[in-house]
């Protein structure tokens, strides 16, 4: 069993599970392994392939429409609809975005009204931009685009780019440390930019897009440090390396992020809900004091919420790859269980909370080469993208 301390020692983050990858037809998708999958009462899964579009980074569901919206790295978002990608693309600003490595168009989601497309990438100047776009049907208004935040990278890797409207209906967004390698050097202030709260960097935000007549967007006057002097009053919580996919349980509000380690441990952290909301307020994740549950730079924070699973590169888990907790209605026996892999591993785990509080691992017997990210559809199911192996469903085993 894992359990978290629930305030302890914990942190790890890092490199982003994004590269650039020719298209490959074939994903690898093992067959269930009945033994933890079993215990659990989880029928055998399936991968089951839906559109074969290469070099996938992100999905969003938009409300009152069936389709599925992805983007790719080089800067392109589709709406996929009955397995078939449609034409012409919902967005194209391929010649705006640097995709290369870990940069790239790297998270997109709508306004909880579906009227607005919010897109995070790389820009040619090889900073991180959060762009507004109108909806006209199903294409986005290039003509009423709004830059909501631009934040100053300092290295191409570690950068984040998961966009989230969470439970109380505000905009969260995920932005790695800065890059290189122990978040030191250039661009990173003394300490790491992780334990700094005078950066963006190494944080989740939490903003309303919403312009008022001085700012591109608003801070919410409860976010935990607006009247902390020194403190970027967006910070929702901190001590992140590259929180590479976060997600909110859509039932409980729940929060979950998947933090890329740096030398030996990945990490999954979790951050329970105040009466529906408020999940990882304030939190400080450890790094760069810790990786995982390891000291790592520096003298150990006195309140550090800790990791609820850790895996190590010694057993070839690189670059963790955070999910969601399943919530659809196809395969009952899942639901509550939040799904996770890592992009080099390729296993697909998962995590279900146990009667003592803890969480139990739970082997779903389910691989796919060059996972990236994982999407939840508006009735609750979820799916994989693989940049080799395109788009796939999350389905009971035939």
């Amino acid at each position: 069993m894992l359990r978290a301390t629930a305030r302890r020692r914990l942190a790890t983050g890092a490199v982003s599970a994004v590269a650039a990858v020719a298209i490959s037809l074939a994903v690898a998708v093992s067959g269930s392994s009945r033994t933890a999958a079993a215990a659990a009462s989880i029928p055998p899964l399936a991968l089951q392939p839906v559109a074969a579009l290469p070099a996938l980074t992100a999905l969003a569901a938009r409300a009152g429409d069936s389709a599925l919206y992805v983007t790719q790295q080089q800067g392109v978002v589709r709406a996929v609809r009955n397995g078939k990608a449609l034409d012409p693309p919902v967005l194209d600003i391929s010649d705006q975005v640097v995709a290369q490595g870990e940069q790239g168009l790297l998270g997109l989601v709508f306004s909880p009204d579906g009227t607005k497309l919010y897109v995070d990438y790389t820009g040619n100047d090889g900073d991180e931009r959060i762009d507004e776009f109108t909806m006209n049907g199903t294409i986005a208004d290039v003509g009423a685009r709004r830059n909501v935040l631009t934040v100053e990278d300092p290295q191409p890797n570690h950068n984040g780019g998961q966009l989230a409207f969470g439970p109380d209906g505000y905009l969260y967004i995920g932005i790695g440390d800065g890059g290189a390698q122990n978040d030191e050097g250039p661009g990173h202030v003394r300490g790491g930019n992780g334990q700094s709260l005078g950066t963006l960097l190494g944080k989740i935000l939490r903003i309303d897009p919403t312009p008022s007549a001085e700012a591109a967007y608003q801070v919410p006057p409860d976010n935990p440090f607006v009247a902390t002097e020194g403190a970027r009053p967006e910070i929702w919580a901190y001590g992140l390396r590259n929180p590479w996919r976060f997600s909110f349980d859509t039932r409980t509000g729940d929060l979950w992020i998947g933090d890329v380690g740096q030398d030996e441990i990945e990490e999954i952290d979790f951050a329970p809900t105040t009466n529906g909301r408020d999940a990882g307020k304030g939190d400080n994740f450890g790094w760069n004091r810790l990786e995982g549950n390891d000291p790592f730079r520096g003298d150990v924070p006195a309140e550090v919420v800790a990791p609820v699973a850790t895996q190590t590169h010694e057993d070839g888990w690189l670059a963790v790859i955070g999910g969601y907790v399943y919530r659809g209605s196809k395969i009952k026996p899942l639901r509550g269980v939040y799904l996770y892999s890592d992009y080099y591993k390729g296993d697909i785990l998962g995590l279900r909370k146990s009667s003592s509080g803890g969480f139990d691992p739970v082997d779903l017997g389910l691989h796919a080469d060059e996972l990236a990210a994982f999407g939840q559809a508006n009735n609750g199911e979820l799916y994989v993208l693989s940049q080799s192996g395109g788009l796939l469903r999350l389905t009971r085993a035939r």
